[in-house]
């Protein structure tokens, strides 16, 4: 027999990696996935910071998600409530949210090493 399905309550999520500006919370996690929730404040932005060797895949639940990457962080994109994205290792970048609810993502990593990277910010071109 198989192991049996579990359910992870949303006050029992553990912390997760940080970046300043959001909140990570973990629901699973292996030695090559990471499964969980970022919450983001409207107007808050995070820190630059990369996946490393991981791909990052998620949904925005609710509110706004922008991404800022690229040379110089010149390039943007914004993702909307029901909206999914994917973020490749190694793309260096910052979230904000420019809504006025609060946002909140779900997010799974796939991929070996650290899940986080904080660094200074994005090369320039």
């Amino acid at each position: 027999m198989g192991e049996t399905i579990r359910v992870v309550p949303h006050d029992a999520l553990d912390p997760g990696p940080s970046t300043a500006g959001m909140v990570r919370n973990t629901a699973a996690t292996t030695d090559t996935l990471w499964v969980g929730e970022v919450r983001t404040t409207p107007g808050a932005r995070s820190g630059w910071h990369h996946h490393g060797e991981h791909t990052t895949y998620g949904r925005v639940v609710s509110g706004e998600l922008q991404f800022e990457f690229g040379p110089n962080g010149a390039e943007s994109v914004v993702a909307r409530a029901g909206d999914f994205f994917v973020v490749p290792p190694h793309t260096v970048h910052r979230e904000g949210n420019p809504g006025s609810e609060e946002q909140v993502l779900v997010g799974v990593r796939v991929g070996t090493g650290p899940t986080v990277i904080n660094v200074e910010g994005p090369e320039s071109a």
